[in-house]
């Protein structure tokens, strides 16, 4: 009896032990992102390979800042520093918002529009359906999915709008960093 008591303990501390050094596939998404931290890429535009606002610019990335629960991302198009990517995490789940900014420092009137996963997602692989606050400053985007997939060799952003053609992906090679830009627009240093 003793034994079989013990056997169940032994067995219950394992599992215990087991269940708590297992991470949420958000929290390993998160995880291999910030190794990144302080470093920057460049990247291309895949997808509309015609785009006037993107295509033929130089697209950078500088994973500027990290800590336990935001990863802030200065994405660059050309000289204009105007974007931010912010994620979150909160609880196991994360958020995805884009900050824009004027090159004087202040706030684009449409920003801090995104959305939050409905799940942990895949280690690699982060869904951002659009929220009640981009839905109601932005109607047309009440479809958007935002998606960020990150592995050893690349990160990419994308965007679509489900139930028409437009489809944005921006590739960043995470094989070869660059020299780190300056500071995103409205940054205080």
């Amino acid at each position: 009896m003793i034994k079989k008591l013990l056997f169940l303990l032994v067995i219950s501390l394992i599992s215990v032990s087991a269940t708590s050094q297992t991470e949420l596939p958000s929290q390993q998404f998160w995880n291999t992102l910030k190794a990144h931290c302080g470093k920057s890429y460049q990247g291309v535009l895949e997808e509309p390979k015609e785009d006037e606002a993107f295509g033929g610019k130089q697209l950078t990335m500088h994973v500027r800042f990290c800590n336990e629960n935001e990863i802030r991302i200065p994405f660059f198009v050309g000289d204009d520093k105007s974007r931010t990517w912010i994620l979150t995490m909160n609880d196991g789940i994360i958020s995805l918002k884009h900050d824009h900014r004027h090159e004087d420092g202040s706030e684009d009137e449409v920003n801090f529009y995104g959305g939050t996963a409905s799940n942990a997602g895949k280690a690699n692989i982060q869904f951002f359906p659009a929220d009640v606050h981009t839905q109601q400053m932005i109607p047309g985007a009440a479809t958007n999915v935002w998606w960020i997939t990150v592995d050893e060799t690349s990160f990419t952003y994308n965007l679509r709008r489900l139930g028409t053609d437009r489809l944005f992906t921006v590739v960043m090679d995470l094989t070869n960093p660059i020299e780190t830009p300056g500071a995103p627009w409205g940054s205080e240093d």
